[in-house]
């Protein structure tokens, strides 16, 4: 079976340069506390507030209704939020389902969070949930699409690495 390969090389500059300029990866500033501080306007892409997480556009979507869930408190992991924070998180991620369901009759729904940067995250110190509809035949994420894989080496650089302890 041959690998099929397609290229994203549109994200390149996103992912590159997710913390260039304004924000510094290295301090407790980033794009999702600036937005934090923004008020609820189609400018902005802020959608809702609640009592400590707000709801805004992905900026970089992949698909319709690609929404976030974020915390305004900058914090990485679930486990820092308090438990009135993660109830508020919880139920703001449900009413975002719910809103996404009314709002394009998807499917079905991606839920879900990718903690730290081994697991995908792309702003990996400032927690956040993303939510986007799905719908049957939609090829926007690797895994609905048959027979691809994404490699984080070439073959080549594999085959030296196995080769040298056999």
């Amino acid at each position: 079976m041959a690998l099929e390969r397609f290229s994203a090389a549109w994200r390149e500059h996103y992912v590159s340069n997710a913390f260039e300029g304004t924000f510094d990866k290295d301090a407790n500033e980033c794009v999702f506390c600036e937005l934090g501080r923004s008020p609820v306007e189609e400018s902005t892409g802020v959608l809702r507030r609640s009592e400590s997480c707000f709801v805004v556009l992905n900026a970089y979507p992949y698909g319709s209704g690609h929404l976030l869930v974020v915390p305004y408190r900058h914090v990485g992991s679930l486990e820092e939020l308090s438990d009135a924070e993660y109830l508020d998180f919880s139920l703001t991620l449900r009413d975002t389902v719910a809103a996404l369901k009314s709002t394009y009759a998807p499917d079905g729904m991606n839920v879900g969070m990718n903690l730290g940067s081994a697991a995908g995250a792309g702003i990996p110190r400032h927690l956040h949930a993303h939510a986007l509809p799905r719908w049957d035949g939609d090829t926007n994420f690797m895994t609905t699409i048959g027979e691809t894989r994404v490699l984080p080496e070439s073959l080549q650089s594999t085959w030296r690495k196995v080769h040298e302890h056999l």
